[in-house]
């Protein structure tokens, strides 16, 4: 098995040759016991000072086709990510699945900064260090969270983490006075490249709260925050209330309406069946009338012409005439 040597580092200290002399211990001997990939996710990952990596067998340099082989197989490639992770949003989540599936057996680990050095050298943030180790813990693909990652990734910290890859967008990150934080990670060729998702950000974020901050303050007065805790002047409590009074009666006006319409198209439907079926009833009254007056109905044929001048003329067959259309005054 190929292992390191002492002088096989870059001029950052990072190792980047290997060799195939076997150091004076036998080396091979050391199986490795260095933590699996979650298997289940009935718990939140586990943080790097509950389970760090002891394992003493020899960590051996993989290239990237190596590692896309599988190998080696008796540990994982591990993969380091690292960054902020304020307001945890789905392009933190798609960026982490892409480290994770880099290779057919992958450990991740992610590295959170602690909010004094986010603070320093990028701003503050929306959430604590505390809030943010805790999101990425109950993120499926993390096997293990690393507190109060470094700014900047020395040897040492690759070192202690036994890191074989650093998984980032390809885009140079410019802070702490460097042009690319991770120039030297891509100088070893430790760096695997994940791709950012476009739309989504937690400055996106905080922009559309920013925008829209009288709609949210508004939302919140009406789920219960008082206007200390949401920083709300008196004035702007008044107007915000009173707005939330004009939203209310707006919605009872508009519910009335759509009620009154209702009620209108019940009524006139209604009518147009009473006026239909009353027409139906006209019509079957004067076929009766018909079949039992007309030319040939039985009356006629039964009573003679003059009995039946005598029912036609008495008030109640003309009035029944009357209704019917079928006579005039």
């Amino acid at each position: 098995m190929p292992v390191l040597t002492t002088d096989a580092e870059s001029e950052t200290g990072i190792p980047k040759s290997l060799s195939n002399e076997p150091p004076s211990e036998t080396m091979e001997e050391i199986e490795h016991t260095c933590p699996q990939p979650r298997l289940t996710l009935t718990a939140p990952a586990p943080f790097a000072d509950e389970i760090s990596c002891q394992c003493q067998a020899p960590h051996e340099k993989l290239t990237i086709a190596q590692a896309r082989l599988g190998t080696p197989v008796d540990r994982p490639v591990r993969v380091y990510a690292d960054g902020i992770f304020d307001l945890f949003h789905s392009g933190h989540a798609r960026a982490l699945m892409q480290a994770k599936t880099l290779f057919p057996n992958s450990y991740l680990l992610v590295g959170v900064c602690s909010d004094d050095l986010t603070h320093k050298f990028k701003g503050f943030t929306v959430m604590n260090e505390a809030e943010r180790y805790e999101a990425l813990r109950h993120c499926r693909y993390v096997d293990e969270v690393i507190r109060d990652a470094p700014w900047t990734l020395t040897p040492e910290f690759l070192e202690k983490h036994k890191i074989d890859f650093v998984a980032h967008d390809d885009i140079p990150y410019s802070s702490a006075g460097s042009d690319d934080v991770y120039k030297h990670i891509k100088e070893a060729g430790m760096f695997v490249p994940t791709q950012r998702t476009e739309g989504i950000s937690t400055s996106d974020i905080i922009t559309r709260i920013v925008r829209d901050y009288d709609v949210y303050a508004r939302r919140n007065l009406q789920r219960g925050y008082t206007a200390k805790e949401l920083n709300v002047s008196f004035i702007n409590e008044k107007k915000y209330r009173f707005q939330n009074q004009v939203d209310k009666m707006k919605e009872k006006v508009k519910t009335v309406e759509e009620r009154s319409k209702e009620f209108v198209n019940r009524v006139e439907e209604k009518s147009h069946d009473l006026i239909q079926k009353w027409e139906e009833k006209s019509r079957e009254f004067i076929g009766n009338f018909l079949e039992l007056f007309g030319p040939d109905g039985a009356w006629l044929n039964t009573w003679g012409t003059s009995n039946v001048i005598v029912t036609l003329n008495s008030p109640f067959v003309r009035s029944q005439l009357l209704c019917a259309g079928t006579l005039r005054r």
